[in-house]
């Protein structure tokens, strides 16, 4: 029962850190350069553990990390003031690395400003 119960706890901590390891950290968006995009939104997924948004901007493709679904819809953030269409203003961090990515801070639609983090 003891090397049961050590078993179980082993795979529980390699799971435990596969999914924190997984799961990216923000050091890899550059704070210091605060970047504003106005842009319909292209593409929605919203779903945990983050929400993502699709964007065309300054000829790219841009893909938009927000928040998980549950503090958005706690912020007045629900899924369909972010559908195809819809125009928003998006101010977050991007990638150091160059790739079309932002970490969004607030999100402006219908004249509202919406704080994620």
């Amino acid at each position: 029962m003891r090397k049961l119960a050590l078993l179980l706890a082993f795979f529980a901590l390699v799971l435990g850190a596969t999914a924190a390891f997984a799961h990216h950290g923000w050091s890899s968006y550059d704070a210091d350069k605060p970047l504003t995009i106005e842009a319909p939104v292209k593409e929605l997924s919203y779903r945990n553990p983050h929400a993502h948004l699709t964007i065309d901007y300054d000829g790219r493709e841009w893909h938009v990390v927000l928040a998980p679904i549950s503090r958005m819809a706690a912020r007045g953030l629900p899924e369909a003031d972010l559908l195809p269409g819809r125009r928003v203003t998006i101010v977050g961090y991007p990638r150091k690395d160059g790739e079309a990515e932002i970490r969004a801070e607030r999100v402006i639609v219908n004249g509202r400003t919406v704080e994620l983090r």
